[in-house]
């Protein structure tokens, strides 16, 4: 139950926060801004992951974890601060207002309305690829390479240390090039490198000193990938229906993907581990390369009120 409302509060942030930074952010600097946020994701990984070696060192592991789980609580206090401080974006305020004057208001099954039933139906797929090959990769690659090739590096501080800096450089560099090559050129490019990361890793020999070294592009290319989705989404969507459309496509796109490691273990009862892996990796970005494909090109779109 815990971890259902813990689950329920993280996706509705992701949409809120997403939002809020898009609608805020001038056009020409809107991937690189919201891409920024996403590789928070990087350095909340790598503050947990110290906070977990020192606590669990010096503590009962019974104390050690109720520790982490209240450092974990502390960055949501920023809830404050921002409902005090940091004011609506323009385009938010000028949509409410447009709505209370005209006496129309916007309904969350609007998104699949005729005219929103496309961009919602990609959206949505998009977000299911990015998130299901993370997940699958994520979630399987250290068990096979403990077990089917007997590495002892993923043991190692030094190993999660490569792919945590690997994955908050690849957040950087994906939102710099959300603006300079455009959206969909960006997320093709991080799929597809993705998917030969994860090749290389499941058929090529490989030594611990090279694991270690290929955890680099593990964390630039699976977490790169979702810098350039807010700042897209936020684009695809109309303003008085942004909040709805992104929190449903990327949420619903988090609910399929979590299928993703389950699938894996199904079918690697009837292929090896490794081959279950790649498929589904592969599938997944397939899917999301061919969404992104069927979307409008969104870079340097200026968001209005009147869509």
């Amino acid at each position: 139950m815990t971890r259902g409302l813990q689950g329920l509060g993280f996706g509705g942030e992701w949409a809120v926060g997403s939002v809020l930074m898009g609608e805020a952010i001038r056009a020409q600097h809107r991937g690189k801004a919201v891409g920024t946020v996403q590789g928070g994701w990087a350095v909340g990984w790598g503050i947990a992951a110290i906070c977990f070696t020192v606590l669990f060192s010096v503590l009962p592991a019974e104390t050690a974890w109720r520790a982490m789980f209240w450092i974990g609580i502390l960055p949501a206090l920023l809830v404050f601060y921002i409902r005090r401080n940091v004011p609506e974006p323009e385009v938010f305020s000028q949509t409410r207002a447009r709505e209370v004057k005209l006496g129309e208001g916007s309904h969350f099954l609007e998104i699949f309305s005729p005219a929103m039933l496309k961009i919602t139906f990609l959206t949505a797929l998009l977000a299911t690829g990015v998130q299901g090959g993370y997940y699958a990769i994520t979630t399987w690659l250290p068990t096979f390479l403990k077990t089917a090739r007997g590495l002892s590096v993923l043991n190692t501080g030094g190993y999660l240390f490569v792919v945590i800096v690997g994955s908050f450089i690849g957040y950087m560099i994906s939102a710099w090039l959300a603006d300079r090559l455009g959206r969909k050129r960006t997320l093709i490019l991080f799929a597809v490198c993705s998917f030969l990361t994860v090749a290389a890793y499941t058929y090529l020999p490989i030594s611990n000193s090279v694991m270690l070294v290929l955890g680099f592009p593990l964390g630039f290319f699976a977490s790169g990938s979702f810098s350039p989705v807010g700042a897209f989404f936020t684009e695809l969507f109309p303003s008085r229906l942004r909040g709805s459309g992104q929190g449903f496509s990327y949420n619903f796109g988090r609910g399929v993907g979590a299928l993703f490691p389950t699938l894996v273990g199904y079918l690697s009862a009837r292929i090896t581990l490794g081959h279950a892996i790649s498929a589904f990796a592969v599938a997944a970005y397939l899917v999301m390369i061919l969404a992104v494909l069927l979307l409008p090109e969104t870079r340097g779109k200026e968001l209005r009120v009147y869509e």
